[in-house]
């Protein structure tokens, strides 16, 4: 049996009609950037998020990084990341010029550790940057005191979280603002490249679209030194086709997680720990193994498809050698990089499937 880690014919299959009417909508009103498509998307969005307003954007990245711009972060300034996420968090922050300060995670969970957060603070901290790993809420209570108590801003990074909760409240809700990716191998994918920050607050959210609209508040008119990063008329019509059926995806990966909980005995593999304030969405479903390597093999072998989130951490990244760190710094994510593998998940697993999945993973010794 041949199982991809990851297949989008079987949601394309189901939302084939949808997805080319709104192509020929586009097409036919010839309008592609800043138009019906995009103002329709962003307003169901927000409401999905329970936040005022969404900007589209050209992609996740973006997202965070105009945030973190409107949000006035600069050269001199730092910013609490996870040390145990995609390099894109700290990107950034990078291209703001301020400074990534790296806070180890929770091995558990993968999520930052909210105990190990007031230690990295310095009086160049400006914000903190939870990031809802894999499709699990980080603990946000605590993330949020801690941000009231050394007034600091919090950007969450939810390109894996779409529909994740926290406590029965949607991720994305918590800070002063949220980004979100919408690369197609997310649970809300668009047909390309595509991104949205949401916030509740009016100012803010003004800055960050004209900041995306290269710094123009309208045409020719430019107070900020901004960017092109804008989500164009074609992907909005996408998401706006996806993003219906987006509770029925979420909730077919909770099932087919919860296989995977039930079934995989195998005692060389740690299963992800789901804690009682989390409603994951399970963009990735990680396990953990310390002989890996072998393992990814040996499932390889057999026709099952994996991946790596992610075989080299962050700080031991070439782009950040200037950072001066090296290997044993940061431990935990040094661990999680080493032994992390991700197994086959997306809409559209059969039981069938699945169960082969957990067969292989248990015959592994």
């Amino acid at each position: 049996m041949k199982i991809p880690f990851v297949s989008f014919k079987p949601l394309e299959k189901k939302l084939d009609k949808g997805l080319r009417d709104a192509f020929e909508r586009v097409y036919t009103r010839s309008w592609y950037i800043e138009g019906t498509e995009d103002e329709a998307f962003e307003k169901a969005f927000s409401v999905f998020c329970d936040r005022k307003f969404c900007i589209g954007v050209g992609n996740g990245l973006d997202a965070l990084f105009l945030s973190l711009k409107a949000l006035d972060i600069k050269e001199g300034d730092e910013v609490i990341v996870p040390s145990n996420t995609y390099i894109a968090t700290a990107l950034a922050v990078t291209y703001t010029g301020a400074k990534p300060v790296f806070v180890e995670p929770d091995i558990r969970t993968f999520n930052i550790d909210p105990t190990r957060i007031e230690l990295a603070i310095t009086d160049k901290t400006k914000a903190i940057m939870p990031v809802h790993l894999y499709g699990q809420a980080c603990d946000m209570d605590p993330i949020m005191e801690i941000a009231r108590r050394h007034n600091l801003y919090v950007l969450e990074d939810c390109a894996q979280a779409h529909g994740a909760k926290y406590k029965g409240k949607v991720i994305g809700s918590f800070g002063d603002a949220a980004g979100f990716s919408f690369y197609p191998g997310k649970n809300l994918g668009a047909l390309g490249d595509a991104g949205a920050v949401v916030t509740s607050n009016e100012e803010l959210a003004n800055k960050v679209r004209a900041l995306g609209n290269y710094g123009s508040d309208y045409k020719y008119h430019h107070i900020y030194q901004g960017n092109n990063s804008r989500l164009d008329e074609l992907q909005a019509a996408f998401l706006s086709a996806k993003l219906p059926f987006l509770g029925k995806v979420n909730v077919e990966r909770r099932n087919i997680a919860q296989k995977y909980l039930e079934g995989i005995n195998n005692p060389e593999i740690v299963l992800p720990f789901v804690p009682d304030y989390a409603e994951p969405v399970w963009h990735i479903f990680g396990i953990r193994c310390d002989r890996r390597a072998e393992l990814e093999a040996f499932l390889n072998e057999a026709g099952i498809g994996t991946n790596k989130h992610y075989p080299i951490p962050i700080h031991l990244q070439e782009c950040y050698r200037n950072l001066g760190f090296m290997k044993g710094d940061y431990p935990i994510a040094e661990k999680i990089s080493e032994t992390e593998l991700s197994i086959p998940m997306y809409y559209g697993m059969t039981n069938e499937e699945i169960q082969y999945v957990i067969d292989r993973i248990n015959r592994f010794e």
